[in-house]
């Protein structure tokens, strides 16, 4: 409370409190593990360590590398498949008998473009985000595939998860964005409400800050300036930072609408050195921001390379658009380029940077030459050339027809010529290479397919291929391919499975599942580990001790998207479960009609089970075939009550399931014993007699009752 001048306070003494010292430390909590089954959202946040799996996707990251999704797919599983819109084979034949497929929005009218991944939910847009005149934007959980009309009439720019933490507030907020030319519209991503709006937002270099703030660096190279807009600032504004109320974020922000442009939006704006440069890279300047310690910036021309970099924690935030400092250059470097740059007029592109700062790297691109050309972050210097690329790498215009990103160590570079090189980062020396060839020579661009980074996550890189305009009927069989970064080797591939686009948006992920569209038939498929289903036949409810049983049952596939009629209709029995090795082919089987995989092999099954006298004791184990069906074969050693366990662990593609049932083994029955061989002379002195005894017998009974029938 309020202290009046002149008031006295009262001395005042604690109440006294017993502390104990030990040796051994109080126990902590003991966490919880990751899933080993089929999982979903909400995750409770007690389960802390979930954090690792359960990664957003607010827009596309710097080199499209996704954190906290160490669960990345290992196989070509779908979990479920949703249609975009109209695709697929249109039937019968055009032109001169050629069959063709539905528009697939290359070149210039590409869909499913920025897609958004947030708290497991996947939005994005309904189609082309160019021509569609009511656009909308649509929402799939990305669990279970169910899908929903998330915001009609509304344009999907970016997502944000802002973490505000403040002495009256602790938590994080989500938004969905929309954007037209400087006005920002944001949404709550559950029920679409819009909460609130800024107009006059500055143009510039747009990121996200350590707590998802989104920033825009704005510079002035003519005039000397930087400036920071923080979209935290921005919503604050109306607070006095002194002023209890600065301590909530929803109380201030939600519901307004907000000029962006106003000095308390900004963290800070100083003076930089004049004459410094950067040229935008498709709309993109080429700088790169290392959070809150250095901007790291490149130019080139045909002639030289200039590298710079900018302190940013030396800065002091002022919360205004005021100039009240000025920053010096870390470095600022000048390097002369090579002869055949001149002199060959050559094209000059920027390849990116990587996101570590300490051996990091900053690199440009020579079309003609085919070769990244490497630069230290720390210092300015050039370090290294790489060899030459595939010469069909020189097509295109820098990363409108490749993709380069870098990642773990390495920069990771693929153009048309459909090999993927993985460099080293401190040397520029080629680690491995990757090439995506094809048997049947159906890519247009030779014998390997145009390859096109789709996304890296959990140390893997996944590529898939592209078209710039692509010709009908589409070629056969495009390949989308996990490598591991580390040394190269193929981790799964399939071929026709999912087809990118070029000029929409490619896959994205989140919670450790792939969303992808599908060129081929403009559905969007979501790639991901499934739950399975195991079941266990009752034996016959009891069998004799010693006696040979069967125990038999059936592994299957239970993701959500099987559930479809189209699925039911043709696996009334269920989708049998496949080994990884199988996945690929299974999975055009499945979803894509194609024809059935002879070679496809089950999974494997244990068989345990407790005895009569409480032991539990694994029998033997067997692997299901590509029905999904297995059996095993056991004689029980002992008679009593049994009961059955049969456990399929899980795989790469599937979690783990059981079953279980019981059975009795009875006692054999005591059989009577053998009779004894009478001695030989008694056995003739009585059976003869005997018989004829029996004859007589017989033949008495028959008249007595001819007799009696004959009676009035």
């Amino acid at each position: 409370n309020r202290i009046n001048a002149g008031d006295v306070m009262l001395a005042a003494e604690s109440e006294v409190i017993e502390l104990v010292v030990q040796q051994d430390p109080l126990p902590d909590y003991p966490g919880h593990a990751l899933p080993s089954e089929y999982w979903s959202r909400p995750i409770d946040p007690q389960l802390r360590e979930w954090f690792s799996i359960s990664g957003n996707w607010v827009a596309r990251p710097d080199n499209s590398l996704a954190y906290y999704n160490m669960d990345a797919p290992e196989t070509a599983h779908v979990l479920w498949a949703n249609e975009l819109t109209t695709g697929g084979l249109m039937g019968g034949a055009l032109g001169d008998n050629v069959p063709v497929g539905a528009e697939s929005g290359d070149a210039y009218e590409g869909k499913f473009p920025g897609s958004v991944v947030l708290n497991g939910i996947l939005y994005y847009q309904r189609t082309d985000s160019r021509g569609e005149r009511a656009p909308a934007i649509i929402a799939v959980n990305m669990h279970t595939g169910e899908e929903w009309l998330y915001k009609n009439n509304t344009v999907l720019s970016f997502g944000q998860i802002l973490y505000f933490n403040s002495y009256n507030y602790d938590g994080t907020f989500s938004y969905i964005w929309s954007t037209s030319g400087s006005t920002w519209t944001a949404y709550d991503p559950f029920t679409g409400n819009q909460q609130m709006q800024f107009i006059n937002v500055p143009s510039g270099y747009r990121t996200y800050g350590p707590s998802g703030e989104i920033l825009i660096y704005q510079i002035d190279y003519a005039h000397g300036w930087m400036a920071l807009w923080n979209s935290t600032d921005c919503g604050l504004q109306l607070q006095d930072k002194a002023a209890p109320g600065y301590g909530s974020w929803g109380n201030s922000a939600h519901g307004q609408v907000l000029d962006a442009s106003v000095s308390r939006a900004y963290s800070w704006n100083v003076t930089i050195p004049a004459g410094l440069q950067a040229q935008a890279s498709f709309g993109t300047p080429t700088i790169k921001v290392h959070n809150d310690e250095r901007l790291v910036a490149i130019w080139y021309n045909q002639s030289i390379v200039r590298t710079w970099a900018l302190p940013l924690d030396t800065i002091e935030s002022t919360n205004s658009v005021e100039n009240t400092q000025s920053i010096s250059t870390i470095f600022d470097k000048t390097w002369n380029a090579p002869d055949e740059w001149e002199t060959g007029a050559n094209t000059i592109h920027y390849t990116g940077a990587s996101n570590e700062l300490e051996g990091g790297v900053i690199a440009v691109w020579d079309k003609e030459l085919q070769q990244h050309y490497g630069f230290s972050q720390e210092n300015g210097n050039y370090l290294w050339t790489t060899h030459s690329e595939f010469y069909s790498d020189a097509y295109g215009w820098g990363n409108a027809e490749h993709t380069w990103y870098f990642a773990y160590g390495k920069l990771f570079s693929v153009g048309i010529g459909g090999i993927v090189y993985a460099y080293d980062l401190a040397t520029g020396e080629t680690v491995w290479e990757y090439t995506m060839s094809d048997p049947y020579n159906e890519p247009v661009t030779g014998q390997n397919w145009w390859g096109w980074i789709t996304l890296i996550a959990d140390e893997k890189i996944y590529v898939g291929t592209v078209e710039h305009s692509a010709e009908q009927p589409l070629p056969r069989g495009a390949p989308q391919i996990c490598i591991n970064a580390s040394d190269g080797t193929e981790i799964w591939r399939v071929n026709g499975m999912f087809r990118d686009t070029r000029w929409g948006g490619n896959g994205v992920i989140g919670d450790s599942i792939i969303a992808t569209m599908d060129t081929y038939d403009q559905r969007v498929d979501g790639i991901g580990k499934g739950p399975s289903q195991t079941t266990v036949v009752q034996p016959t409810s009891s069998i004799a001790d010693g006696s040979q049983m069967i125990i038999q049952g059936s592994v299957t596939d239970i993701s959500p998207g099987l559930s479809d009629y189209a699925i039911t209709a043709r696996f009334p029995n269920g989708v049998p479960a496949v080994s990884d090795e199988s996945m690929s082919n299974w999975m055009l089987y499945v979803w894509k009609q194609f024809e059935f995989p002879t070679s496809a092999t089950g999974v494997p099954v244990t068989v345990a089970v407790i005895d009569a006298n409480g032991n539990y004791r694994t029998i033997g184990t067997t692997t299901s075939d590509a029905t999904g069906h297995y059996s095993l074969a056991w004689t029980p050693d002992i008679s009593g009550t049994y009961q059955v366990y049969v456990t399929f662990e899980g795989t790469a593609a599937y979690y783990g399931s059981s079953a279980s049932t019981t059975f009795v083994a009875e006692e054999a029955h005591a059989t009577m014993p053998p009779a004894e061989t009478p001695p030989e002379g008694v056995a003739d002195q009585y059976f003869l007699p005997a018989i004829v005894g029996l004859i007589i017998l017989v033949i008495v009974g028959f008249a007595a009752t001819i007799l009696l029938l004959r009676r009035p």
